[in-house]
């Protein structure tokens, strides 16, 4: 999902993000950052699509679309309306309506009390780092590589295991694809993919 947001003129509160890569890559959110402006939710017909993040929507779970904030961030969404809180990580990209700065998940939206007004004034406060295991649904496995011969891929996965690390064949369409993990912390994802190489994506 994306469209523009904080057009001129609309009304919405920017606080300039603190720092920004080296290569031009989208801003580095620290902990602190706020921003404040209007929520909405979403629920159908995006539940049980794929996110932005590549993650399995679930407008029963715990989550929020954001234009530009880093997937698997923890963000506070304070509404401002009636004083309630939350804590969520960003799995998306939204919201879709111009003047909109966060989309949450019904179940996020019914903690905040905004599920029958559908939006409310709130701020953002980013609480915790990226965090692309949060992001991607919280289980990623690392795809190594894909092969057309499965005694390739055997050789491959064989090298994976003796690097210490789960390993599996994935048979997908014409290839077999090899797998290490699955992990559900962050560390562990990471160490796996520096050694092997490879991408993360959702179990």
């Amino acid at each position: 999902m994306a469209l523009a947001i904080a057009l001129a003129g609309q009304a919405c509160v920017w606080s300039a993000p603190l720092a920004t890569t080296p290569s031009g890559d989208p801003p580095l959110y620290a902990i602190g950052w706020t921003q404040t402006g209007i929520a909405s939710w979403y629920g159908e017909p995006f539940h049980g699509r794929n996110t932005a993040a590549g993650s399995t929507y679930d407008m029963d779970g715990i989550s929020a679309a954001h234009q530009t904030i880093p997937f698997g961030t923890r963000i506070r969404v304070d509404n401002l309306d009636n004083g309630r809180s939350i804590e969520l990580p960003v799995t998306d990209r939204g919201p879709l309506v111009r003047g909109r700065i966060l989309d949450v998940s019904r179940a996020a939206a019914r903690a905040l009390g905004m599920i029958g007004p559908g939006t409310a004034q709130v701020r953002i406060i980013v609480v915790g780092p990226p965090n692309a295991v949060s992001a991607l649904g919280g289980c990623v496995v690392i795809q190594v590589a894909a092969f057309r011969e499965r005694r390739s891929a055997e050789a491959k996965r064989e090298e994976v295991a003796r690097a210490g690390f789960e390993a599996s064949i994935e048979p997908y369409e014409d290839v077999y694809r090899v797998v290490a993990g699955p992990f559900v912390e962050e560390p562990a994802a990471d160490r796996a993919r520096e050694t092997l190489g490879g991408f993360m994506r959702p179990c």
